[in-house]
């Protein structure tokens, strides 16, 4: 199978240009081939209008090609000046280190970025935005002109993005090239200068973004063709760009008529985990968002509703008798599955196959006499790749050979095979392409109509308004407001999210 076929693309000094397309459409090849990491079977690639060969990791890092990968690579043992250190130094291992000046260099490479971390920190007491920064250090070290961001802002919450932004303002004006990759498609409309549309393996637009006063000589060019320029359009027709196909809707919400109350929360509390007070009710068919901005109690409450956490007080009743759960497997005999936040540390696990995973979580249904029946457990996992549509070559293919939307599906399956009346959903669409993030959408749409309830903690107002019947607001780890589906805003939800609920109609349950 050909990964990519007559790509073009190029970057400018100064320039941010983010590379687009859904899962598989070949955008890591193509930043492999820009990295170094693969070799390109026809095309050219020109690093500072200067054809380059073949190129390895090394002779791209000499170029001045850097990459930050959504998952930083440090040494979580050395200090920060260590790290920036081991990029940056050469020379024989007897040799004297000049102490001093290695923690002075990465003071000096990070307050360039407009930020400030102690150079004797461990790596791994870093969080993730200040383990990007020294990343991102470790490549204006080395005077790196063309940088490459592998959905930088996975992992981040609001406020480290807008200061992510600010640092590659910084990187732009000081005339580095950087080609930023990302499924958010509304940040990316934020921060780039153009917008290359990869599908199928080939580009087939370049959306430019005017921005005054930005232009620069190209940096890196791979051609054969030249792309056509497109004026600046809206996310729906990126999305039809990157799909190939109209979506008649990325939130395909069809009303459901809600039925009675399943899940009833009163004055439910987790005072070590930040929950306290939350009353609200979940009702048959319904999707029941909850939104709130990071810090604000969603997760905690998820994770205390399904027995991770301790609750201290409260309530919990599911179809009106009163229940205590304690832990996962109370949860799960009252009724209740939980696909968490962290996909690839909770939600599956990556080196068991599709069918070990898919059946996780309901091994006694596909057990006999302590023994796992594998005709049993491939048949149910062959079901739900079929009526997921998961695209996997089998079902014994290892999960984290995957895309992140296939992977997804899988954990949705894996606890649906516990045949739950009540479905948490943590960020069911973090990460995943806009392709994948449709179907998933429809996937919930079609569980609610068949009788399932569904709580959905989404950090996209997009998707809460998309998806939601009603949507929870929390804040300070209790509930602001409830909203309905026909008053619910952007502007609302957020007036609830930052305690201003006078500016917004909340409907408490």
């Amino acid at each position: 199978m050909q990964a990519l076929e007559s790509v073009s693309f190029d970057l400018g000094a100064g320039e941010v240009h983010a590379l687009v397309g859904e899962n598989g459409a070949g955008k890591s090849t193509l930043i492999r081939i820009i990295a170094g990491a693969e070799v390109a079977d026809a095309g050219t690639l020109t690093i500072g209008g200067v054809t380059a060969g073949r190129l390895d990791p090394h002779t791209a890092r000499t170029l001045g090609i850097a990459t930050i990968y959504q998952q930083p690579a440090l040494f979580p043992d050395l200090t920060v000046a260590e790290n920036i250190a081991l990029a940056l130094e050469s020379g024989h291992a007897w040799r004297r280190i000049d102490w001093p000046r290695r923690r002075q260099r990465a003071c000096d490479l990070v307050e360039r970025l407009g930020a400030s971390l102690d150079p004797d920190r461990l790596a791994g007491t870093l969080s993730m935005p200040e383990q990007q920064i020294v990343e991102i250090a470790k490549a204006l070290g080395a005077d790196a002109k063309i940088l490459i961001m592998d959905e930088p802002t996975a992992s981040l919450s609001d406020r480290e993005v807008t200061r992510l932004f600010g640092i590659i303002d910084v990187l732009r004006r000081q005339g580095a090239g950087i080609i930023y990759i990302s499924h958010r498609l509304e940040e990316v409309f934020e921060i780039a200068d153009r917008i290359t549309v990869l599908r199928d393996g080939e580009s087939v637009a370049t959306l430019r973004i005017d921005r005054e006063g930005r232009s620069g000589v190209a940096t890196a060019v791979v051609t054969q063709t030249q792309p056509r320029v497109l004026k600046k359009g809206d996310e729906n027709e990126l999305i039809r760009l990157m799909v190939g196909r109209e979506l008649a809707a990325v939130f395909p919400k069809r009303p459901v008529q809600p039925g009675e109350v399943v899940l009833e929360l009163r004055q439910f509390s987790n005072r070590e985990a930040g929950v306290r007070d939350v009353s609200l009710t979940l009702r048959k068919g319904e999707i029941l968002g909850l939104a709130g901005l990071v810090g604000s109690g969603r997760t905690e409450l998820a994770e205390t509703l399904f027995g991770l956490r301790p609750a201290s007080g409260g309530t919990i009743e599911i179809r009106g008798v009163p229940v205590h759960i304690e832990s996962p497997e109370r949860a799960i005999g009252a009724g209740i599955g939980y696909v968490p936040e962290d996909r690839r540390r909770h939600g599956v696990v990556p080196e068991l196959s599709v069918a070990a995973n898919t059946t996780l979580a309901s091994l006694r249904a596909v057990s006999r006499s302590g023994f796992i029946d594998r005709r049993r457990e491939h048949e149910s996992a062959a079901q739900y790749v079929r009526d997921f549509r998961i695209r996997t070559p089998s079902v014994t293919a290892e999960v984290g050979s995957l895309s992140g939307g296939n992977q997804q599906k899988v954990a949705l399956a894996r606890w649906l095979s516990t045949k739950p009346s009540i479905l948490v959903l943590d960020e069911p669409t973090q990460g995943v392409d806009v392709g994948a993030k449709a179907e998933i959408h429809g996937l919930m749409q079609n569980l609610v109509e068949q009788g399932l309830s569904i709580i959905m903690i989404s950090s996209e107002l997009h998707e809460i308004l998309g998806m939601s019947d009603r949507i929870a607001v929390m804040r300070g780890g209790t509930i602001a407001g409830t909203l309905a589906r026909d008053e619910a805003t952007p502007d609302g939800i957020m007036a609830l999210a930052l305690g201003h609920a006078a500016n917004s109609p909340a409907v408490h349950p």
